[in-house]
Parts: C-alpha cells; structure tokens; sequence
C-alpha cells in the first residue's frame, strides 16, 4: 500500500467495498518499464483497469495503448490518444467493431484466423495486421493459450494472404500468459516466432514489428522476478536471433502498470465456525462477483492486510458476500488470518489495481458495483 493510498483510507474513510488507487504509482511503474526496455514501445493494455484517469495519466506520458474492443478504443481516443497510438488487439472483432476503429483513425489490428483477415480486409483496408502466434505459458498463473493464437505453419500462410488482401503485414505477436512468473516464457518464446519472422522477411514479406505481449507480473504473495530480470531475457534473446537488426518492439503490459496500484478496502461481514472444524470461515463484503474473479481457481493470491496482524493466527476459507455456492475465493491455498478478526473489521486486499473493477458484476443480489477512487 502507498503512502498516499494508506492517508487517503485513514482520513476519508470511504464506504467499503472500494478501490482506491495511486496514480503516482501507475506513472512509477510505466516509468521503470521504459528504463528497462527503452528499445521498446509501451502499449498499455487498457482491459486491466480502463478508468479514466489512468488513460488521462498515461497519454501525458507518452504511452500507446491496447484495446480489446471499440468502447476501449474510443476511451483512448477520448482521454486524448492519436489514433495511430492505438492497437486493436483483440483477435476477435465484430465487423462493425473494426469498421468504427477504422474510421476513427486506427490503423493496428491483430489477428489470427482467416476469417478475421477478411473481415479486416473488408472494413479496414491498408490497415497494418500482426498476427498473433501461439506459444507456451508455462509459468503463467493466468494463461491465455488455449483461446488466442495460431501455430507457426498457419501463421505463415496469413500473413503471406495478408498482402494479397491489401493489407500491410507489418508484424507478429505472441503472449506467454497473464502473471508470468518466469523470465524463460519470452526466452523460448521470442525463439519460437524470431524463426517465422526471419523466414518471412527472407521471402520477401516487409515485417517491422515484433510485439512481445503482456506478462509482467506484480508482487502478491510469493515473490517474482523484478522488471529488469524480464528486460535483460528479452533483449537477450531478441539480440541473439536479430543481431544489430533487431525490429520495431511493443510490449503491452496492463497488471505491471496498475496492479501494485491499488488497494480493496473491505468490511469483514461473518466469521465462523462450522461445528468442530479447525478452520474459520471469513466472509468480506467483496468476493469473485464483485471484482475478484481472478480468484478462480485461487490463481491469484492477493496479500490481505488487518488491523490485527502480528497477533495469533489461524487457517481460515475466505469467500465473498453473495447467495452463490461458487462465491468463494479461497479454501485450498492456506490462508491464515488472526483470531482476533471480527464481524465489521476492515481488511485490505494488497495490489488489486488490476483486472477487477472491470471484473464487478452490475447488480447481482443487489450489490453495487465496485466503488473505484483515483488519487
């Protein structure tokens, strides 16, 4: 927690379940990715936190942006983002979707079937497309394989398609998956698609760009390897396979920006017991409907902070406040919370800047969404 989030939930007390965040902290972050990957143009990845003030923060600093769907791109476009600093990357677009970016000046586009290629053919002529290549995510705690990305034979034939469609085959993209925990994911990655990015440049094919994804972790309960460790295998493996030659680079980091950003200020609403077992369960007034959905299969295992800690402590299943069964965010990780903890205490959930206020469900049993404060 930062020093500004900490005086600003000591002295203005806001209702709970909220979001505060610190945008200084935002701007600190993009700050050590670009000392760390000064080659590379940073394209903040707009679905892990879309509010307002943190576009308004970053197009100030210089930073493009990645959207996943029109609503995305015109938030850009509105916080004051030229339309050639905006990649729709995204490999799944309505036509119309795309249509409406086109026109608005938006001229990146990712892909990764043909279908999609028609489409952007068809309602984005001479845009710039960079297809997006499958690869490992071992290591991720939040993968992305399964639903995005082409192999390396088929990715070929698109992108040697792509010109015969009119279109500028300007690069390739991969992703090693959301909270990537280890360097090696872009090592064997950029390995992977440098060898179809030179065979297609060797064939003739123009490409220009390589964009390395997302991936970049934040700190939750265990720790993870710093930004400078991610920068030094990138450029590591990048020189090993371009040489001197090395291409235009994006990376799209959204957690890295904002996650450590932002704290959940939360009530404790129940704990208790069930007969004789040893293990209280805690229910916040936050819980998997309300933002936390990442805690699905309690891959993401935020920090939680109480006014009791240092004192005895306990195992404990934490769940969120709803009439639903799935409702629950932790049971099997081992969570120890302290005994002293109590209907109405406040607990804070620790780097939860992230992929969870977008995450809120709009009214289920009545809650409000997430209440969200930018300081």
């Amino acid at each position: 927690m930062t020093p500004k989030v900490a005086r600003y939930l000591s002295h203005i007390h806001p209702a709970t379940p909220c979001l505060v965040l610190d945008l200084d902290r935002v701007e600190a972050n993009y700050a050590a990715l670009r000392r760390a990957l000064p080659l590379a143009r940073i394209y903040y990845a707009v679905k892990a936190n879309p509010a307002a003030p943190i576009l308004d923060r970053l197009v100030r600093l210089g930073s493009a942006f990645d959207a996943a769907g029109i609503e995305e791109v015109e938030a850009c476009l509105a916080a004051g983002a030229a339309p050639e600093a905006i990649s729709f990357g995204n490999t799944i677009k309505k036509a119309s979707a795309i249509a409406r970016a086109h026109a608005a000046g938006v001229s990146l586009f990712a892909f990764d079937s043909d279908e999609e290629l028609e489409k952007l053919a068809t309602h984005a002529p001479g845009a710039r497309v960079y297809c997006r290549i499958r690869v490992e995510n071992h290591g991720a705690d939040w993968p992305l394989s399964r639903k995005f990305g082409t192999t390396i034979a088929h990715a070929a034939r698109l992108m040697r398609r792509a010109g015969a469609l009119g279109l500028d085959a300007y690069g390739l993209s991969f992703h090693v998956g959301s909270q990537q925990t280890t360097t090696e994911a872009y090592d064997l990655a950029i390995a992977r698609v440098a060898m179809l990015f030179t065979d297609l440049t060797e064939s003739g094919i123009t490409l220009r760009m390589m964009n390395l994804g997302g991936g970049f972790p934040t700190r939750y309960r265990d720790p993870v390897p710093e930004i400078d460790d991610f920068a030094a295998a990138i450029m590591g493996a990048m020189t090993r396979h371009f040489g001197n030659a090395l291409p235009e680079m994006v990376v799209e980091p959204g957690r890295a920006i904002v996650g450590d950003a932002g704290v959940i200020a939360s009530e404790v609403v129940l704990v208790s017991r069930r007969g004789d077992d040893a293990v209280r369960w805690v229910y916040l007034d936050i819980g998997r409907f309300g933002g936390l959905a990442e805690t699905e299969g309690e891959a993401i295992r935020y920090r939680i902070a109480t006014a009791h800690d240092g004192g005895p402590t306990g195992p404990v299943a934490i769940a969120g406040p709803t009439c639903d069964g799935a409702d629950i965010m932790y049971e099997r990780t081992g969570y120890h919370l302290p005994l002293a903890l109590a209907s109405g205490d406040q607990v804070h959930l620790l780097a939860t800047g992230a992929y969870v206020t977008t995450y809120a469900s709009q009214g289920f049993n009545g809650f409000a969404p997430l209440a969200e404060h930018y300081v």
